[in-house]
């Protein structure tokens, strides 16, 4: 393969990030490396954005709002209120380089998805190219 083609190949800008999940079997899934969810019913969680860097940082990930977690980790969908709200307020503070240090999901990683009739928004988080590790937050790349 031509050098070209190869830094082309390697470019994230020209790689989908592909993570899918089975919404029709959510219960069947578990919290690991590359799933967290969280319940987001009384609005955007704060600890979203320490997911999002440890998920650039590694093998990337997708982030679940409006889902819980039981004490036996079962997911449980609880929905959000208004999940275009969430949408706009994670575009906004993820945009703003004092809050993270780069931006790594494109406008179709982030979306709306209806499960059980309820409103969950997912975000998927591709890893960092190496250009752009590490991923921090609030200007601290020790955090």
């Amino acid at each position: 393969m031509r050098k070209g083609v190869w830094e082309m190949y390697q470019n994230q800008n020209f790689r989908r990030f592909k993570r899918k999940i089975d919404f029709e079997r959510l219960s069947h899934y578990r919290e690991n490396d590359q799933l967290e969810v969280k319940r987001a019913k009384g609005g955007f969680p704060k600890s979203l954005w320490e997911t999002y860097s440890a998920f650039g940082n590694c093998k990337g990930g997708i982030i679940l709002l409006g889902v819980d977690e039981d004490e036996y980790h079962h997911f449980d969908v609880v929905g959000v209120p208004d999940a275009q709200a969430l949408i706009k307020q994670f575009w906004d503070t993820v945009n703003n380089p004092f809050k993270v240090s780069t931006v790594l999901p494109s406008e179709w990683h982030v979306y709306e998805q209806r499960i059980k009739e309820k409103s969950v928004v997912v975000i998927e988080v591709p890893p960092a190219d190496r250009r752009h590790k590490p991923v921090f937050i609030n200007g601290n790349p020790y955090t």
